[in-house]
């Protein structure tokens, strides 16, 4: 083999006019030969000073492969919902008459690199681990174990065809590539990560406090239950429990909370508390009608307040934003636009406490009120130019054991005035 420098290989995916030459080079040369790849698929090709030298072809992965699913630790539900982010080398094809020392290991390597970015580009959403199946008779695997791969196993010699699995007797050995360090626990994790969803807008439940101590649970289980005893089929404390994982999972409506309850596990459902039919012998989901009914009778501020809390007590962050924002499309009860008065965690954008601007009130006297029930020791605070006022400044300091940062603006021109006075030397003794 010859040694030569590969500091200039490149692997992208092919354009469509390259197609057909790529499909043609493989059933030619690959000793499977080609027809199509199985499912989603990605074709890449490899060059060197801009000359073609390998192909690599990535589809959707192995419906079963026990060796892969164990070394995962996903349930059977858990495989069947996210076997869409795990993504299978079909086929690797190193073109005839092309013989360099690490030029398959090196390919495989740029190419995994861009390999989860260029699948949500085209299918919306990543894919987190890789894997592929080595024939034992004809290779050894050497090129993926340099490029990192880990072998697993060997598969039981059973194929699939035409819906159904079928014994041939060729076993192969199976390698696995994460494509970030996380990827097993991500395809593990009790609820789907917002990462693997491509939802900016959803929060991880995983890391939240659901059941125990302090939990959501916990919580919402304070709250009075408005509905009357007589034909209660679903707790209120699970209602709730069920609408708030839903939102934060990226539900936006009352039939997208439906819709995300639907598709959970009964594990997920037994840790939200739902409730157990005894005939049926699994944990029965409340229904889109049923959330819907119970949210637009409980008391939404005091449900508003204990989720508030909650997540607050999961910040990690330091910062808190204050400010005012008008509800496109809502309307108060007289009629007017709703303005809130929100306080959001900088870190994770999310709302943790929020309070009704009335018509006769304005956004600095609901400053106070919207903090209240935060903890903020040894946090900072920040807001704009029309909460640089100093009631607010002594009841962060004295009240809430907090720091502040408020833009100073026209409104306050004495201090605006003393602030453009300053001199580095005031603040560097």
């Amino acid at each position: 083999m010859q040694k030569v420098d590969l500091s200039s290989l490149f692997v992208r995916p092919i354009k469509p006019e390259e197609e057909d030459t790529w499909d043609e080079l493989m059933s030619r040369h690959h000793y499977l030969g080609f027809n199509r790849l199985v499912g989603k698929s990605l074709k890449y090709v490899a060059l060197l000073h801009g000359k073609w030298v390998a192909l690599i072809g990535w589809a959707t992965s192995a419906f079963k492969c026990a060796p892969r699913d164990q070394w995962i630790g996903w349930s059977a539900q858990q495989q069947y919902r996210r076997l869409k982010y795990v993504v299978n080398n079909q086929r690797f094809l190193i073109l005839p008459g092309v013989r360099i020392r690490n030029l398959a290991s090196k390919t495989l390597a740029l190419n995994v690199r861009r390999l989860s970015g260029d699948w949500g580009a085209v299918f919306a959403h990543p894919v987190v681990l890789a894997e592929t199946f080595v024939d034992q008779k004809r290779f050894s695997g050497t090129c993926y174990r340099a490029a990192g791969w880990k072998a697993l196993g060997r598969t039981r010699g059973f194929g699939y065809r035409s819906g159904k699995y079928y014994y041939h007797g060729q076993t192969k050995t199976i390698l696995v590539r994460s494509l970030r360090p996380d990827a097993r626990e991500l395809l593990s994790a009790f609820f789907l990560s917002p990462e693997l969803k491509g939802d900016e807008w959803s929060v991880d439940l995983n890391q939240l406090r659901i059941r125990g101590p302090d939990g959501l649970w916990e919580r919402l289980q304070r709250l009075k239950d408005p509905r009357k005893a007589r034909g209660i089929r679903h707790d209120q404390t699970c209602i709730l429990a069920v609408a708030v994982c839903a939102v934060l999972s990226g539900a936006r409506s009352f039939v997208a909370m439906g819709e995300w309850v639907q598709s959970l596990s009964q594990k997920q459902l037994q840790r939200l508390g739902c409730r157990y039919h005894e005939d049926k012998r699994r944990y029965i989901p409340p229904s889109e009608p049923t959330i819907r009914r119970m949210l637009q009778t409980i008391d939404a501020y005091q449900v508003d307040e204990t989720i508030s809390t909650w997540l607050d007590s999961h910040s990690e962050g330091d910062a808190i934003s204050v400010d005012g924002k008008t509800l496109r499309g809502a309307r108060g009860r007289n009629g007017q636009p709703l303005h809130l008065m929100a306080a959001l965690l900088h870190k994770e954008g999310v709302v943790v406490s929020q309070k009704e601007v009335g018509d006769k009130t304005n956004e600095i006297k609901a400053f106070q009120p919207t903090l209240r029930p935060l903890d903020l020791e040894g946090k900072v605070v920040t807001a704009d130019a029309m909460h640089a006022q100093k009631e607010h400044a002594s009841y962060l300091v004295q009240r809430k054991g907090a720091d502040y940062l408020f833009t100073v603006k026209g409104n306050q021109k004495s201090l605006l005035q003393d602030i453009k006075m300053l001199q580095k030397d005031d603040f560097f003794p």
